[in-house]
């Protein structure tokens, strides 16, 4: 976590268009689905057809079951923001297509093996490589965090700077953890200064 940073709304988008090649949707997927939801990118290559799709539809809210949750102690359920659903249902379309749609199956799959998920070096990878491309590195350090950064900052904004709230979106059971994430607030702190 430390040094990444969160995306602007643009940068987003950017970063968003930029995959290619076949596994295209599968990566804007992992991409959309890590910014709108704040999980972990272990939480999210932990996710199985089973836990997006139930009865031929795009759930909900996805849940991601304690085992793959970083203290192991509770699972967490966020919402599937719309533009996380469409990259999902597209990536799913490919899946169902390449014969790969079963309920065991990875979502974010590799390309390595029979029924195995990508590892976070290759996710980090992904989103450096989409990053470098937009000649976004020279900003700020940009790893898979920045996904999980993103997002808190979002719902920071979105809950009027409403800490208690954010800990609870965030999945943390201690608000040191949750303060950590508003290290990189600084332009607040300079906002204020100069509003003197």
């Amino acid at each position: 976590m430390k040094g990444c940073r969160p995306l602007k709304d643009a940068e987003v988008a950017l970063i968003a268009k930029t995959f290619g090649g076949r596994y295209a949707l599968r990566d804007k997927a992992l991409f959309l689905v890590g910014v709108k939801t704040g999980f972990r990118v272990s939480e999210l290559l932990s996710l199985r057809v089973r836990d997006v799709m139930q009865g031929g539809a795009i759930v909900e809210r996805v849940t991601v079951r304690k085992a793959h949750m970083k203290k192991k102690t509770a699972e967490r359920t966020m919402p599937l923001h719309p533009d996380a659903r469409a990259a999902l249902e597209a990536w799913l379309n490919v899946m169902k297509a390449e014969g790969w749609l079963a309920p065991e199956a990875f979502v974010f799959r590799s390309r390595k093996g029979e029924n195995r998920a990508i590892s976070r070096v290759q996710a980090w990878t992904l989103l450096h490589e989409a990053a470098d491309s937009n000649e976004l590195l020279g900003r700020g350090r940009i790893g898979t965090h920045s996904m999980r950064k993103t997002f808190a900052n979002k719902v920071y904004d979105f809950l009027g700077h409403d800490i208690y709230r954010l800990k609870h979106a965030m999945g943390h059971r201690d608000i040191k953890a949750t303060e950590a994430y508003l290290s990189f607030r600084e332009s607040d702190i300079d906002a204020a200064v100069m509003a003197l």
